[in-house]
């Protein structure tokens, strides 16, 4: 398969605004298989999309809001108790291993995870490169709540990019983010409010003739967005939609 394929598993913020599940994409390649977040209701629409743990390779987590990370302790346990055979890796912002950890016993206090199941942590830094399981990342520092450690990640997998804004308000980071990138998925909570740590469509329209990427797609839509989905002229993000490129 010399195309990549993306599910959109969730794309809501962190009220499930419109009914939509938090937020989650699926990548399905050649050479590697990943999530970009994994929300707390993830595992619900992953299941509904037909989506296996066993199908997965790869969790990169943007930041620890549970809208984004909160999914972890489900899929984990899934696999678990379905005895997943080959190992799962998570990579996030340093200290992933420990906040997920503490999650899980925090939501399953007295169960284990099997200790047949490898789960390998791995911790991206700023603007470094990773290597993992045939993709590349280079995660970049964005605005939003700062003890969260948000980052903007860029992917390389089978020679395209994909590239992901987290969650953030506006920040010339984003225009290095999106250089060149096949798909550039980017957050737009708001229409015209101006909310520190997130975007607005009012601001972004304005940036993304700086923004020299392939194609757009925007996602974790508030309620006002929602409310004014007449008044774009951007492609958006709808749970359950594929993008084949």
């Amino acid at each position: 398969m010399d195309e990549i394929e993306l599910t959109i598993i969730g794309c809501g913020d962190a009220f499930a605004s419109g009914g939509k599940f938090h937020t989650c994409f699926y990548v399905r390649s050649e050479s590697c298989n990943f999530l970009i977040d994994c929300g707390a209701s993830a595992i619900t629409s992953l299941k509904q999309q037909g989506i296996r743990c066993e199908d997965i390779d790869v969790v990169l987590i943007s930041h620890f809001h549970g809208d984004h990370f909160g999914g972890l302790p489900f899929l984990l346990l899934d696999a678990s108790v379905n005895k997943r055979k080959k190992p799962i890796t998570i990579v996030s912002p340093p200290g992933g291993k420990e906040k997920v950890e503490k999650l899980f016993e925090l939501l399953y206090p007295g169960s284990e995870l099997s200790k047949e199941l490898i789960v390998n942590y791995q911790e991206y830094h700023d603007s470094k490169v990773l290597s993992t399981s045939n993709l590349m990342l280079i995660a970049f520092p964005v605005k939003h709540k700062e003890a969260t450690l948000p980052h903007g990640l860029r992917i390389v997998i089978d020679s395209k990019v994909i590239s992901y804004s987290g969650d953030t308000e506006w920040t010339p980071v984003l225009e290095n983010l999106a250089e060149n990138a096949d798909l550039f998925i980017c957050e737009c909570n708001f229409f015209e409010s101006n909310i520190e740590g997130h975007m607005n469509y009012e601001t972004l329209v304005e940036k993304i003739p700086d923004l020299y990427c392939k194609q757009i797609l925007l996602t974790h839509f508030g309620e006002e967005m929602i409310g004014n989905l007449e008044r774009m002229k951007s492609s958006y993000a709808s749970d359950g939609m594929k993008i084949v490129f």
